[in-house]
């Protein structure tokens, strides 16, 4: 008898949802949540036991099941927990994958069933309001050391602000929300929670660092900078998909002069948007084929990834002819030794204010 139960479990696995975890779409989940409904990979089994008042779960091919279990598993299953839990998931609202950082998934699984900001749309305030104040431990450029940091962001004057002190008149930065971008990079930062935003400041791309000791808090962060980037691109380009305007990666046109990528967002304006220098592979520069699997918010399948010694830089083409032609010319530039001036052109890149 026990046999059968766990075979009728198995059975209920090649239905139609149930093939790929429920909250990141794992291939081949062999966990389910029992109270919920919903057939879950291994690792994010571990984030529903730590919501037991919500989520008890059993192995699907190890664990004994009770008949009334495995009745409930075949009236629920995952398209329908989909369509209970995830009925008013905002456009904005980043849904993780199973390559993603632990945090995103924990937060989302939470969201979705504890807190259950899906399915009462008012639980979504602390991110959709259009405007967000609080701290956040910032890493200093020079000295590496966190220090807490006020952040102001306003959909209003389109902006995300930080302050060097709570009473300060002036802000310290002003980043343009129409040139925001944020993802979480926990083993770059060095936390759990660490997140790397992203931002153009005299056509040079910048970077801050932060985190919250409380995962909520910096995943609504989060989100409340990708539903302000939304709202912007909303009103910039009304025709756009939701599927553009949530994209992390923006379309540009890309001109390579010698060792200088530089990106513009027409192919005839009069400036770049930013430049990158591509040095020797003597030098610490190389060119790899694809995207890290954490990449978040892209659509496109043929990555190239830049590795300069101060950080990378993540592009993808449309076609796999336009990749193969940007990565041949890219290992032509990377493979040639580097001349006396070319280390002063490096400088000045390096040393831009």
């Amino acid at each position: 008898m026990a046999k059968e139960r766990r075979r009728a479990v198995l059975e209920l696995l090649q239905r139609p949802g149930n093939a790929r975890c429920a909250d990141c779409g794992a291939p081949d989940p062999d966990w389910a949540s029992y109270t919920l409904g919903v057939f879950i990979c291994l690792s994010c089994s571990g984030i529903h036991r730590n919501i037991p008042q919500v989520s008890k779960v059993k192995s699907v091919r190890l664990d004994a099941w009770e008949e009334a279990q495995v009745e409930f598993m075949a009236s629920h299953g995952n398209d329908a927990a989909r369509d209970a839990y995830e009925s008013k998931v905002p456009p904005f609202y980043y849904r993780p994958t199973s390559s993603d950082c632990q945090l995103l998934r924990e937060q989302w699984i939470r969201a979705k069933y504890e807190r259950l900001e899906f399915t009462h749309p008012e639980k979504q305030e602390p991110y959709s309001a259009g405007y967000r104040e609080g701290s956040l431990w910032k890493r200093g450029r020079d000295n590496g050391q966190f220090l807490s940091r006020k952040f102001v962001l306003t959909e209003r004057e389109g902006s995300l602000k930080y302050f060097n002190r709570n009473d300060a008149k002036e802000p310290k930065a002003v980043m343009k929300i129409e040139h925001l971008n944020a993802t979480f990079q926990p083993a770059k930062i060095g936390h759990p929670h660490g997140l790397q935003i992203t931002y153009l400041k005299d056509n040079s791309t910048r970077n801050i660092f932060v985190y919250h000791e409380d995962g909520k808090e910096i995943v609504d962060w989060f989100n409340a900078l990708r539903a302000a980037r939304f709202h912007y691109l909303q009103v910039a380009f009304p025709g756009a998909s939701d599927a553009d305007q949530t994209e992390g990666f923006r379309k540009r046109w890309f001109t390579m002069d010698d060792r200088r990528l530089m990106y513009f967002k027409d192919p005839l304006d009069a400036f770049a948007r930013g430049e990158v220098f591509i040095g020797s592979r003597e030098s610490g520069y190389t060119v790899l084929d694809g995207l890290p699997p954490s990449t978040q918010g892209h659509h496109w399948p043929h990555g190239i990834t830049i590795v300069t010694p101060e950080r990378r830089f993540l592009l993808a083409c449309e076609t796999e002819s336009e990749q193969r032609a940007w990565m041949e010319a890219f290992r032509k530039v990377v493979d040639r030794p580097m001349l006396p001036q070319e280390y002063a052109v490096e400088a000045h890149f390096k040393h831009k204010p």
